[in-house]
């Protein structure tokens, strides 16, 4: 599979950083970003690449020369005039016959790309996009999906938005060659609006969502973030295959004040001090996911489409913190009958109801998560049960009712991660 990199950004935000070099070779650690894209994409075997350079181009071209030396082969497209972030490709379709792989030359990542090769491969779409959460979602563009991935709006910063999931594109897509019939003609482009937006009408467009490492570094602020990522191991750590630690976290009175059972966005309010705690576990690498039983489901008290509502009003208040979930796993099941209208095909036993261990599972094999190195955290003892019994360490939130051994306790989310992380 080739690999297209767009190396030919100014950086125009960073050049207090770097001003004299194209923005994907300003260092990391030592290393040009360009050369840690390189690095990782070799890695997975991906050798095959293609380098669309612009601005001071030739010092790219210099440093990589042909690629051997770095492990790989390496093609240039020259752009004589800007093309914006996608017109290249419109030179390249001759080249890209077959399914390719186009990345942001300003990012620093490590992902495991095989997982979203397969990915795109089972999806069958025209267009597959690595879409992730960031701590700055106020000001990016938000990705929509449907249950099925398929990507339904694409809201630009200056769009309105209310409550919103925190997903985010992370400038890393996969096409197939069929992409290019999005292409009338040639001449500047802009990618996401341009191309990948007017897709949606397709349902051809989908998101591959991860919790891999992923930063542009198109500020002085996120360069810094990013060096100091790169130090302390966090970014190769995140790849997916390797194993991950995580902080799995109940919902009403762990995150949100509790209120009764929650059947608006109204309700959700978050504790004092969750933001703060919430965003010191992604800085320390840890998956923030969100376990709870939600049986307002079976008892026809809230749909799914409303939960995903509730959940968006969470996301949202987190994100104006700096903070952000990796994921949320609900149950919508309650065994007890007799609500009215209640959804009979929700009243089952069922192996996900905390305290079972099964959303706990799930999320450990999605993430490849080592579970006997993550904390199940909560406000009741079924949150305790359920983390026990999935091989995790305990803690609880607020006084606890008795006595628990092996529980480690505290008065709410921030002491504990505190406590935990050090």
């Amino acid at each position: 599979m080739t690999a297209v990199i767009m190396a030919g950004g100014k950086g125009t935000r960073i050049s207090s950083v770097a001003s004299d070099i194209p923005k994907p070779m300003i260092q990391i650690c030592g290393k040009p970003v360009l050369e840690h894209q390189i690095d990782c994409l070799r890695q997975q075997g991906l050798t095959d690449i293609i380098l669309v350079v612009g601005y001071l181009g030739r010092v790219i071209e210099d440093y990589f020369k042909d690629g051997k030396q770095f492990g790989v082969t390496i093609r240039y497209y020259r752009e004589t005039e800007p093309l914006g972030t996608a017109g290249a490709l419109y030179y390249l379709k001759d080249s890209l016959t077959d399914d390719f792989l186009l990345l942001n030359g300003d990012i620093i990542f490590d992902v495991d790309f095989q997982r979203l090769i397969r990915y795109h491969k089972e999806k069958d779409g025209i267009a597959t996009i690595f879409t992730h959460p960031n701590n700055h979602p106020y000001d990016s563009a938000i990705i929509v999906t449907d249950s099925e991935s398929r990507i339904v709006k694409w809201l630009h910063k200056e769009e309105p938005r209310t409550n919103y999931k925190n997903r985010v594109n992370s400038g890393i897509h996969l096409f197939s060659p069929k992409i290019f019939d999005c292409f009338s003609k040639p001449g500047k482009m802009d990618l996401d609006r341009e191309i990948l937006k007017p897709l949606i009408a397709t349902r051809q467009l989908f998101a591959y969502d991860s919790p891999e490492y992923v930063r542009d570094m198109g500020t002085p602020e996120r360069y810094v973030s990013v060096c100091s990522d790169f130090k302390r191991g966090l970014i190769q750590a995140k790849n997916l295959h390797n194993k991950q630690k995580a902080f799995f976290l109940d919902r009403d009175g762990t995150l949100n004040v509790e209120d009764g059972f929650v059947t608006s966005p109204e309700q959700i309010r978050l504790i004092d001090g969750v933001g703060q705690a919430v965003k010191r576990i992604n800085e320390s690498g840890y998956l923030a996911i969100v376990i709870t039983n939600q049986p307002v489901i079976a008892r026809g008290e809230c749909s799914h489409q409303d939960l995903r509502r509730i959940h968006n009003k969470l996301e949202t208040l987190l994100g104006r913190e700096g903070a952000y979930l990796d994921d949320i796993y609900y149950c919508p099941h309650h065994p007890d009958k007799g609500f009215p209208g209640e959804r009979v095909e929700y009243k089952i036993n069922c192996d996900c109801r905390k305290p079972k261990p099964g959303l706990i599972l799930k999320a450990g094999r999605d993430y490849n998560i080592d579970l006997t190195a993550s904390y199940m955290v909560g406000n009741g003892i079924a949150d305790i049960q359920a983390g026990q019994s999935a091989g995790c360490q305990v803690a609880k939130i607020g006084l606890p009712e008795q006595s628990l051994p092996n529980v480690m306790a505290f008065s709410g989310l921030q002491e504990c991660v505190k406590a935990i992380l050090g």
